[in-house]
Order: structure tokens, then sequence, then C-alpha cells
């Protein structure tokens, strides 16, 4: 199998990323892999692979209008089948998130140990921090861990498991949850839980909602996180506000920002008050407290 490679390269990180993130949000296809990178002093490249035999593309015209300012132009070319997880996953470089260092097993020799680093691999889970959802929750979670009264805590829809681990390792002494539908995600996080030593604070289980009886024996939660998507968190909203303790704080994203009105009011008629509302390259990291 071939492949053709898209690349333009940019003068603005935020565009960069933006296009990334764009690349793989709203193209259907979406790439095969897909890298966004330094490429010089104040410039960066997106790379975005796409297997040959689905025919030609333009991706200007396709990310026509999903994006504020005019893109560079990509240029085209045939590559041959190599390893591409491979690819992908060297190409991802550490992201830094408040006191959060996350990074794949390629930089483990490169990124300074401490207790804030997590190692995170690309593979099967959602979740390496270089998408803006993932981004603004562990932001949030730097944020709120510095004031530490959060005892116990669900991840829903904990794909790699990032969020919990994060928690974990900002809040020693707390009790966490990491739950998702998908048993290759439930999986990989329990792995990655085990790698970055809080296994012991972190119960990880197969559950796609807060009725899970594992979820049920712990709740309410002093803190609870879902970076799922907004068709879902808007009916989850009754089960979500039974599973936050009074006084708790609920922290919400894979939202797209145009969805993020639909979102808050759901959130609002389950007694919640927004506190913050947070924008990352088009997507919305939204925290609420219960009243």
């Amino acid at each position: 199998m071939t492949f053709k490679k898209f690349a333009a390269d940019f003068n603005d990180r935020a565009q960069a990323y933006a296009t990334g993130n764009a690349l793989q949000d709203f193209l259907e296809p979406p790439p095969d892999a897909l890298t966004v990178f330094e490429n010089g002093p104040d410039r960066w490249r997106v790379e975005a692979y796409f297997d040959a035999t689905q025919g030609p593309r333009d991706i200007a015209a396709e990310l026509d209008g999903l994006l504020p300012e005019p893109l560079p132009a990509f240029t085209a070319e045939d590559v041959p089948e190599l390893n591409w997880v491979a690819i992908s996953q060297a190409a991802l470089p550490p992201v830094r998130a408040g006191r959060f260092t996350i990074h794949g097993s390629h930089d483990r020799d490169r990124v300074a140990r401490g207790p804030h680093t997590i190692l995170i691999d690309a593979g099967e889970a959602f979740g390496t921090a270089h998408h803006a959802t993932t981004l603004g929750c562990l932001l949030a979670i730097d944020r709120l861990a510095r004031s530490p009264k959060f005892d116990s805590v669900l991840d829903l829809g904990c794909g790699s498991g990032v969020l919990a681990i994060a928690v974990a390792k900002s809040l020693p002494h707390a009790r966490i949850v990491a739950a998702d539908m998908d048993a290759q995600s439930v999986k990989v996080a329990a792995e990655n839980v085990r790698l970055n030593g809080v296994a012991r604070q972190i119960k990880v289980t197969q559950a796609s909602a807060t009725t899970h009886p594992e979820i049920r024996s712990r709740a309410p939660f002093d803190l609870l996180i879902a970076n799922i998507l907004a068709g879902p968190l808007i009916r989850l909203a009754p089960d979500l506000a039974r599973a936050v303790t009074t006084g708790g704080t609920l922290v919400l994203s894979g939202i797209l920002i145009p969805q993020a009105p639909e979102v808050v009011a759901s959130y609002l008629a389950q007694g919640f008050t927004l506190l913050r509302h947070d924008r990352i390259t088009g997507w919305s990291t939204l925290t609420f407290a219960r009243r």
C-alpha cells in the first residue's frame, strides 16, 4: 500500500495546531497519520498522510471555511509503505500542560523525570495531550489541584487514562475511578496507570455511564471529568449531576465551541454554576460547580 503525504509550513504555531486539529476532526476519511512539529525558528510544519487508493484529495478545498485564516499551500507527494504507527508515535513531541509534561516512550531519555511527568504512547486509545480537548482538561486539572479538596474523582471516558493519571500525580491522596465503554481503551488505560506508578490510586473499569456498579459504589464524586462529545454529555446531564457531590466540581470537554451554549444550558438546568469556559483551537473545556 502506498500513501500520499500532504505538507504545509506555517509561521504561526496556533494556526498550525488548529489546522492539524481540523484535519483530524473534520475530514472524512481522516488522515492515517498526522504530525505537527517545529520546523525551524518560528516555523511549524503540518504533515498528513492518506491512503493513496482513496483517490485525489484537495486539502485546501476540504478545509475551506473551517478555519478563520487563509491556509498556506499544501504540497503533495507519494510515499512508500512504512511503519506508520512507529512514525506517528516518534513524531509526537512532548506536551507541557501546566505542571504536567506528557511524553511518549521515544522521548523517555530526553524528558526530565519529575513527579508530574506522564508517559503515554500514541496508540489505540484517545488521549496523548496533543488534542485540544485533552490539553484543556489537563490545564483544568492543573488549576483545580492547586486547592487539594478532591478526595474522590471519576474520569468518565478515560481513553488512555492520561487525565486520571494527572489527577493521581497531583493529588496523591485521591481515590480515582477511570472508566471507558471501549474494552481496548480500558486495557490501554490500565497499562498506562501501571507504567506511571499510580495503580494504587486508580481503579480502571469498563463502563459507559454512572449507573455501573463500580461507579455507583463510589459516588458521589468531588471531581468528575468527562471528555466525551457534546451529544452524549447533554444526554448524560441528569446522571452526571447525581454523581457529583454538592459543592463538587465538573469538568467537561470534547465540545466544539459552537456546541458549548447547549451543553452549558443542560448543566445549568441540573443545578450547576459555570465557573470557566476555556477555548483552545476550536474546542471548549467547561468547568462547573454543583450548587
